[in-house]
């Protein structure tokens, strides 16, 4: 689980003393866990290993944490190289899915049917789902420190926050396609489960206490039933640099680079970036090199690697200057979906009246609930609701519209009422065909 650096907090000078100061109120006893109560648990990487945890699991009680580590930035694919589970009655297991992602079945059947605990749970599903775990129920307790209006909602603030302990952390960020595994990194590992399950209860409680289980119920679910996005729209503007492109065939030349990168990168499961910097493409774009030798003359190309590649690069290059005109890319993206808010004004007027309606009073509605406005609507929905405007404005007539617009349930009962009477206040006129 990728989290973000950690650092000592900065102290503020002691103020001066004065006969009226109030006390301040102490700060709250973490106490360190840097390695988990029963060790580090062995890596598990065969078939009978496997099967082994399987039973094991199969004895205890409860939910089951899952976490898993990644190895984003280094390699191309999305696949988890380790995966952590922890269930009460059971301990902890660190499982290694490379060499035989085949024999996991035991494990898949005994984690499908349990709630499964996960942080962040959209960034492990996905490469839980592709080696054939089934996740038939969801704790989330990320996104429930979000419904919850927690300042910061990372797992060792979280877990500072609720149980009072403070996680040892720093290997988030590793290429954990690395093998061996180093023990640091194991223990890093193991800690990311160790506490989850009671990380759960606690906030489950307070989810409770806040009136909010039952809007966590349906996150949760809609978080593990939602399909995977669709691919993005010409990724390759995503570039970084691209905006000081103007020329579209220089744009044709980032995009023919580009697309050769992403067939290196995807063959040798390496990350783009590693294969060839952003910046290196953007440049040999510009510079438009006439030969090879001119191409390797470049920073970057001129390196060892680089140079045993450049009749590649040079032929993505060429094929960009033998486009016709009529094949070169626009040099802006085609729009998708609705404008720019700031544009309504001129596109639907009453559209920029009823979002102008709308924003400040989901505001004071997330401030009244202490929830983010965007995890109390989807910003995408609000916008389509407003551009559309609903005709009667009631409170049904909107709730049911922000279903059909996929808001949940709960969004749409709590949110609706709100939403109505600020298209109402707006005037809000369907727009005419």
């Amino acid at each position: 689980m990728t989290t973000p650096a950690g650092g000592d907090p900065g102290s503020e000078p002691d103020a001066p003393e004065t006969p009226d100061a109030e006390p301040t109120e102490a700060e709250p006893t973490v106490v360190p866990l840097d390695r988990p109560v029963d060790g580090v648990p062995p890596l598990l990487s065969l078939p009978e290993e496997f099967a082994d945890a399987a039973r094991r699991l199969a004895d205890g009680e409860g939910p089951i944490a899952l976490d898993t580590e990644r190895a984003s930035g280094f390699r191309y694919s999305n696949r988890a190289y380790l995966i952590q589970i922890r269930r009460r009655g059971s301990g902890s297991f660190l499982v290694d899915p490379i060499d035989h992602p085949d024999a996991l079945g035991p494990l898949v059947e005994v984690l499908d049917g349990p709630q499964w605990v996960l942080h962040a749970a959209d960034q492990d599903l996905p490469c839980l789902r592709d080696l054939g775990f089934v996740c038939a129920d969801l704790f989330d307790t990320e996104l429930g420190g979000r419904l919850l209006g927690l300042p910061r909602v990372n797992l060792a603030a979280m877990v500072a926050h609720f149980l009072g302990m403070g996680l040892a952390k720093g290997h988030g960020a590793a290429d954990w396609s690395k093998r061996p595994l180093p023990d640091d990194w194991l223990n890093y590992a193991a800690l990311d489960v160790e506490v989850l399950v009671e990380l759960r209860d606690a906030v489950a409680a307070a989810l409770d206490d806040a009136g909010k289980t039952r809007w966590a119920v349906e996150e949760f679910d809609h978080v593990r039933t939602k399909p995977e996005p669709p691919p993005r729209p010409d990724r390759w503007r995503r570039t970084s640099g691209l905006h000081t492109v103007k020329a579209p065939r220089v744009l044709a030349a980032v995009r023919e680079l580009w697309t050769a990168r992403e067939q290196v990168a995807e063959q040798r499961d390496i990350a783009p970036g590693r294969v060839l910097p952003d910046s290196a493409i953007v440049a040999a774009a510009t510079a438009g090199p006439a030969s090879v030798d001119e191409l390797t003359a470049l920073p970057v190309f001129g390196g060892h690697r680089q140079r045993r590649s450049a009749r590649r690069w040079f032929d993505a290059l060429d094929r960009a200057r033998r486009l016709p005109d009529s094949e070169l890319p626009p040099r802006t993206a085609r729009s998708v979906g609705l404008p720019p808010v700031n544009r309504w004004s001129n596109r639907n007027p009453a559209a920029a009246e009823r979002i102008a309606a709308a924003r400040p009073a989901m505001a004071a509605l997330s401030e009244q609930v202490s929830t983010p406005v965007e995890n109390l609507l989807q910003p995408d929905v609000l916008r389509q609701i407003c551009w559309d405007g609903v005709e009667p404005a009631t409170d049904d007539a909107v709730a049911e519209r922000l279903r059909t617009l996929g808001a949940r349930p709960w969004q749409a009962e709590v949110c609706g009422p709100v939403i109505a009477e600020a298209l109402s206040t707006a005037g809000a006129d369907a727009p005419e065909e």
